[in-house]
C-alpha cells in the first residue's frame, strides 16, 4: 500500500520572517531558529544577555510556559544549539525539527470498527462517554463541517499562523479526531471511542510541495495553547515527538493543568531508541489479534499499545474510510484517558495515568515490555477502575486553642489544650508562637507544653495547626497572652 508522506511543522506563528511560499520541501529543521527553555530563576535581563553571548535573540516565549523559541544566524544553529547546552542556566536546547506523521496507509474498504469491541468501549460507554472532556487534537486542522465531527467541536488555534483558522489542509486531523471522539447514537457513520468529548482543533501543519509538515515549536505552542484553554486530553499523532525537550516540557505544563498528553510511537518498523520519558504517553499500535502491528515502531519509550490497523474513522470532506497506523493508535488510547477522566472527574492527571497503565492488557512478555508498553489500553477495566477510586478529601481539619485564654499571662511553662478533629483524622498539629513553629505533636490528645522563657515578656501571638493524611490544613484562630516571667537575677 502507498504510504502517505506527510511531514509535519509547527509554531511558525510568531517567526514573520519565515515563508512557506517556496516549493521545495523544507529542511529537516527550521532555519534561523532553535527551542531552549533557562532554568527557573533566571530574569529577563540575565536571559537576554546569555542569549546573545551564544549568538541567538529572543524571539518569543510559547504562551504561560517557560519554553523559549530563539531567533539566531542560518547555518549556525547546530554550533549554537551546543553552545547552550553546554551552559549550566539552561535545561535544554534543541534544534527545531521537522517530523513525519505517523500514517501508513489509507483504505477506504476496510470498514470495520472492531477495534470498539476489543478495547471494551462498549462496556464503559454504560458509564460514560467522555462528557466533560475536552481533547486536544494536534495536527492538519479539523473537517469543521464533517456530520460527525461537528457536534463535538469547540474552538481551537492554529499554532503555525497565529490565528483561528483550523480548517485540514491534509486530511490527517480530521482522521485523528474521528477515532478519538466522533459523535455517537446519531445514526450517522462512525463512533469515537469517546464520542460525547469535546474535540479542540489545534492546527500545527502547513503545506509545501504538497504535502505536509509540523515543526517541535508549533507542537509545543499548541499544546500550550490548549492547556491554558481547558483541553484535558491532547493527543499529537506524528513521528519522533518523544525525542524533543520542548514538547516534553509543553506536556509538563499540560499536566500542571491536569492534562495528559499522547502520542504515536511511529510507523518504521524498529526501535526507536527514544529515552523513555513520563511526560508523555507513547502509544504503539496492534493488530486485530492483539500483536503488534507490522508497521508500528517499538522501544522502551512506548507506554501503552492501541488498535492502530483498519481503524475506521471520518475523512475530509464528510466521509469514512480505513486507515491504518500509529497516528490512530494514539488517539484511540487518549479518548481512553478522557473517559477515565470523565467517570471520575475528581482524579489527577497522574491517577488517569496510572489506572490506563495498570488496567491494561498485558501483551509480550510480563510487565512494560518494548513493544506493547505496558499493555493494550482496557477501556473497560480502565473506567470501572477509575469508579472505584474513592473522591478526594478535602475537608479541612478543625482546631481550637481552648486554654489559655486571649489576653491571660502566663508565666514559666505553659499548658497549650487543643480540641482537634478532622472526617479522616488528624496527624499532625504544629504550635506556632509568633508565626515560627516551636513544636509537633503527630498522636492524640493533641496539646502542648510551650516554655514561655524562651520569648521576652510580652504580648505574644499563639496559633495551632492541624493537618490530615491528605494533606489538607486548619488553621485556629489566634491566642494573644502577655508573657510575665520573673527574672531570676
Amino acid at each position: 500500500m502507498k504510504s502517505i508522506a506527510m511531514l509535519c511543522p509547527a509554531i511558525a506563528t510568531a517567526f514573520s520572517a519565515f515563508s512557506v511560499a517556496s516549493a521545495a520541501p523544507p529542511e529537516s529543521f527550521a532555519a534561523g531558529r532553535i527551542l531552549i527553555e533557562p532554568r527557573a530563576g533566571l530574569v529577563t535581563g540575565a536571559l537576554a544577555k546569555l542569549m546573545q553571548q551564544h549568538g541567538g535573540n529572543l524571539s518569543r516565549k510559547l504562551g504561560q510556559s517557560n519554553i523559549h523559541v530563539l531567533e539566531v544566524p542560518k547555518g549556525a544553529e547546530k554550533a549554537i544549539v551546543n553552545r547552550f547546552r553546554n551552559n549550566p542556566h539552561f535545561k535544554y536546547a534543541e534544534l527545531d525539527q521537522l517530523v513525519p506523521v505517523a500514517t501508513t496507509a489509507n483504505d477506504p474498504y476496510l470498514g470495520s470498527e472492531w477495534h470498539i469491541s476489543k478495547i471494551g468501549a462498549s462496556l464503559a460507554w454504560d458509564t460514560t462517554q467522555g462528557t466533560g472532556i475536552t481533547i486536544a487534537i494536534l495536527d492538519s486542522g479539523i473537517d469543521s463541517a464533517h456530520p460527525d465531527l461537528a457536534v463535538n467541536l469547540v474552538a481551537g488555534y492554529n499554532s503555525y499562523d497565529n490565528n483561528t483558522n483550523t480548517a485540514d489542509i491534509c486530511g490527517h486531523g480530521t482522521k485523528v479526531a474521528g477515532a478519538a471522539a466522533a459523535v455517537t447514537n446519531n445514526a450517522l457513520g462512525v463512533a469515537g471511542v469517546a464520542g460525547k468529548a469535546r474535540i479542540m482543533p489545534i492546527r500545527i501543519a502547513f503545506v509545501s510541495s504538497g504535502s505536509c509538515y509540523a515543526y517541535f515549536s508549533t507542537m509545543a505552542s499548541g499544546l500550550t495553547w490548549a492547556a491554558d484553554h481547558g483541553a484535558r486530553i491532547a493527543n499529537i499523532s506524528y513521528a519522533s515527538v518523544p525525542s524533543s525537550y520542548a514538547v516534553q516540557s509543553a506536556a509538563d505544563y499540560l499536566r500542571s493543568k491536569g492534562g495528559l498528553l499522547f502520542v504515536s510511537a511511529g510507523n518504521y518498523n524498529r526501535d526507536e531508541g527514544f529515552t523513555p520519558t513520563t511526560t508523555m504517553i507513547p502509544v504503539s499500535a496492534t493488530a486485530a489479534n492483539d500483536t503488534r502491528a507490522s508497521f508500528s515502531s517499538y522501544g522502551a519509550f512506548v507506554a501503552l499499545s492501541a488498535p492502530g490497523a483498519g481503524i475506521y474513522t471520518t475523512v475530509n470532506g464528510g466521509g469514512y474510510g480505513g486507515v491504518n497506523g500509529t497516528s490512530f493508535s494514539s488517539p484511540i488510547a487518549a479518548a481512553v484517558g478522557a473517559l477515565v477522566m470523565s467517570a471520575n472527574p475528581s482524579l489527577t492527571a497522574d491517577q488517569v495515568q496510572d489506572i490506563l497503565f495498570s488496567t491494561a492488557v498485558d501483551l509480550g512478555t510480563p510487565g512494560r515490555d518494548i513493544y506493547y508498553g505496558y499493555g493494550r489500553v482496557n477501556a473497560a477495566g480502565a473506567v470501572t477502575a477509575a469508579l472505584a477510586v474513592p473522591p478526594p478529601d478535602t475537608a479541612v481539619p478543625s482546631i481550637t486553642i481552648t486554654s489559655p485564654a486571649g489576653s491571660s499571662t502566663v508565666s514559666g511553662l505553659v499548658a497549650i489544650d487543643l480540641n482537634a478533629s478532622d472526617n479522616k483524622g488528624v496527624t499532625r498539629v504544629d504550635l506556632r508562637v509568633n508565626g515560627t513553629v516551636v513544636a509537633s505533636d503527630t498522636s492524640a490528645a493533641y496539646g502542648f507544653s510551650w516554655d514561655s522563657g524562651g520569648v521576652a515578656n510580652g504580648i505574644h501571638e499563639v496559633v495551632a495547626v492541624a493537618y490530615d493524611a491528605a494533606g489538607n490544613t486548619g488553621t485556629s484562630g489566634s491566642v494573644q497572652v502577655n508573657v510575665a516571667n520573673t527574672s531570676t537575677k
